[in-house]
């Protein structure tokens, strides 16, 4: 085969390729099978184990902070001839061990909050979240020799502290008020400094937890971060609703063959009179109870997206398949359309959009059913 040919030069660059060229992959390769493994282990709900995991692994970051603080403080009092103090200089050799472990126990806290706010997110600012999370994620993995500097660890074990509470907290209250999330973020920053406090020489600076902790409020107030513990199960809207052997059942329009990545329908056909419906399923604790509203909105060319109508529905927890819930709409103008599945406090669970079009579809034959 030709030097110059496509498969030589791929070969040649394989060849080219030695273990140690591959070692800056490693962090971004471990990440990807770490968030896989979760994903398949934590699959599309929230599970008390899967917090106590977490809670397992904060107690043993926590653990680890405070005996490398009172080692710190033993060795302050040690110095070279040159002056320098050993415990400011980057661990080397088997010294290097408990920031690995600390290390760890970061990257499995970040692994398994990013899963569970991603499973949470189905609007793209929460995604975006999500994906933030997913960032510090893989930067953990190439700053284990700053882990010496206490004032990094101490914000990114604060961080981890009030994400992990913003998840735990609602579940042993049953609600998802706000006032839980502010309850639950001050109380990751109060464990933050308790445990610094409690470090002998209570090494770092506390300014950077007040920072992480002031950032997660201004996101929660701009619907960035996910009303956890709740997860969107599915969301349709359709007409003729009907209610058998406890299955919701609509008629949805299938997609036209070109739209491959969709099973069903952004438009739908609506006659003057008939009713749309909104059937949505939202996972929710087995102890949560709350409430649950759909918002429509309409497109304006004038005024942009109005709200027509929020109306309530009851949730309570519990169920794998989801907490299902629906409301309906009669009369509705042309145009495009959003449903916005919110909490009692706005939050955005999940939002779906969808075109209304006077009279009948073109082709009878893109009708089915759904059920849920």
């Amino acid at each position: 085969m030709a030097t110059g040919t496509p498969f030589a030069l791929l070969r040649a660059a394989f060849v080219k390729i030695r273990p140690a060229h591959l070692r800056a992959y490693f962090p971004a390769l471990a990440f990807l099978g770490g968030f896989l493994w979760e994903v398949f282990t934590i699959g599309r709900s929230v599970e008390p184990l899967d917090l106590w995991i977490l809670l397992g692994y904060l107690v043993g970051a926590a653990g680890l902070l405070w005996w490398l603080g009172h080692r710190r403080h033993a060795l302050a009092a040690i110095v070279f001839e040159n002056g320098v103090q050993i415990t400011d200089m980057p661990a080397t050799g088997w010294a290097r061990a408990p920031y690995l472990v600390l290390q760890f126990l970061f990257g499995g806290l970040f692994c398994k909050l990013f899963v569970l706010y991603f499973i949470s997110s189905s609007h793209l600012s929460a995604v975006l979240w999500s994906l933030g999370l997913g960032c510090l994620l893989i930067v953990n993995e190439f700053i284990e020799d700053k882990y010496h500097r206490f004032t990094l660890t101490w914000a990114l074990f604060g961080l981890c502290a009030m994400l992990l509470f913003n998840f735990l907290l609602p579940f042993l209250v049953g609600s998802i008020g706000m006032v839980w999330f502010y309850l639950s973020t001050l109380a990751g920053v109060g464990l933050t400094l308790w445990l610094r406090k409690q470090t002998p020489g209570c090494p770092g600076r506390a300014a950077p937890i007040w920072i992480v902790a002031a950032l997660l409020v201004m996101a929660y107030s701009l619907d960035f971060i996910p009303p956890v513990p709740l997860v969107k199960r599915d969301i349709q809207v359709g007409k003729n609703l009907e209610r058998t052997a406890g299955e919701y059942r609509l008629t949805l329009e299938k997609a036209p063959w070109w739209v491959f990545w969709r099973e069903f329908s952004d438009e739908v056909h609506l006659g003057p009179g008939e009713r749309l419906y909104c059937v949505s399923s939202v996972f929710a604790p087995g102890c949560l109870s709350t409430r649950l509203y759909h918002r429509w909105e309409h497109y304006d060319t004038k005024h942009g997206w109005q709200t027509t109508s929020r109306m309530g529905f009851g949730l309570s927890g519990g169920r794998n398949g989801g907490f299902r819930g629906y409301t309906y709409k009669q009369d509705m103008a042309p145009g495009e359309w959003k449903v916005h599945v919110e909490t009692e406090n706005g939050r955005t669970v999940v939002t779906h959009a969808f075109s209304v079009v006077t009279g009948a579809p073109s082709e009878p034959d893109r009708v089915t059913v759904w059920g849920l």
